[in-house]
């Protein structure tokens, strides 16, 4: 990615990207998502409907497919004044800096504002916490956010301070230099207390609002488990995935028969089992290369009280 000089930060930022042979065939709104994952595609297909993304120096289609060779440009408008507002909500900061922060995110809280939960989210949170100092390069909707986390998945969540932060933190979950550790309560007995799951991710073609790894044309997805306490009826596990796919730890231990407690997509059929009102998912541990000074940070949040106590069960 290239950002054009100027005198002031974000006037303008432009892009240029060579489509390889492992590339084409993709959309052209995809290749750009792969691209550049900080970005939604419904933001990227605005672009290229606007002709803010060329191929070939020729305006176009989303629904291109791209040819090896292909040169994609894309031009990102600096982001709008912010319209969300600034809330007083707690945070359970576990670090903060210049540069970014480091939240343990509760359980139930949404991350950036979206249709539906305008109010009362990280982000409004972030902006009263952090001052309006945050990243612009998410946009008036997402700033300062490079990855995210589940409404109902609680833990480490890192956000950028600063354009530079943001962008190379981006960098890093894109070379899958972030190292990421989940805990998870999953139903049934293990037999195997050490696994790997490699299948690919995609939309689902019976329901497109859930994610399956049963599909023709996915994304490849791995996801390596080990079980840290076996209960009666469910277990503790500890889930590390080295891909970044929609839903991938729900997807991938249901795929193998042990949906996630509280599941009500993908553990449907044990869902109503115990009464609880999510996903019994946590991000345990986050680690990553600090942006300024080079060094290598690792964070944990303890498992929340929802999940503490059924593993006392």
């Amino acid at each position: 990615m290239k950002i054009l000089p100027n005198a002031a930060v974000w006037v303008m930022l432009a892009a240029m990207f060579t489509v390889s042979d492992n590339e084409r065939g993709q959309r052209l709104d995809r290749f750009l998502q792969t691209q550049m994952p900080e970005r939604s595609r419904a933001f990227l297909q605005k672009l290229i409907e606007e002709g803010q993304a060329t191929v070939n120096g020729q305006p176009s289609k989303a629904s291109y497919k791209v040819r090896a060779g292909d040169v994609v440009s894309v031009e990102v408008p600096p982001p709008r004044p912010l319209d969300n507002q600034p809330e007083a909500i707690p945070l359970n900061v576990l670090y903060e800096d210049e540069d970014l922060i480091v939240v343990n995110k509760a359980a139930g809280m949404v991350v950036h504002p979206a249709a539906g939960n305008y109010e009362h989210t990280l982000v409004n949170a972030l902006l009263h916490h952090c001052r309006g100092g945050l990243s612009g390069i998410g946009g008036v909707e997402r700033p300062g956010i490079v990855h995210r986390l589940d409404k109902g998945t609680s833990g480490c969540i890192v956000v950028a301070k600063n354009d530079t932060a943001h962008c190379s933190l981006v960098e890093q979950f894109k070379a899958r230099k972030i190292h990421k550790v989940y805990r998870a309560l999953c139903w049934g007995t293990f037999v195997r207390p050490i696994g790997r799951i490699e299948t690919d991710i995609g939309r689902s073609a019976r329901d497109r609002q859930k994610m399956s790894a049963r599909v023709a044309r996915g994304r490849a997805a791995l996801s390596e488990y080990r079980v840290l306490k076996q209960l009666t009826a469910f277990a503790l596990v500890e889930v590390t995935p080295h891909t970044g796919r929609t839903h991938q730890i729900r997807v991938h231990m249901a795929h193998i028969g042990h949906p996630l407690v509280g599941d009500a997509v993908y553990g449907r059929a044990r869902a109503a089992e115990i009464a609880v009102d999510r996903p019994m998912l946590h991000a345990y541990k986050l680690g990553f290369t600090h942006p300024r000074t080079g060094d290598w940070l690792e964070f944990e949040a303890p498992v929340p009280e929802d999940m503490a106590n059924l593993c006392k069960s």
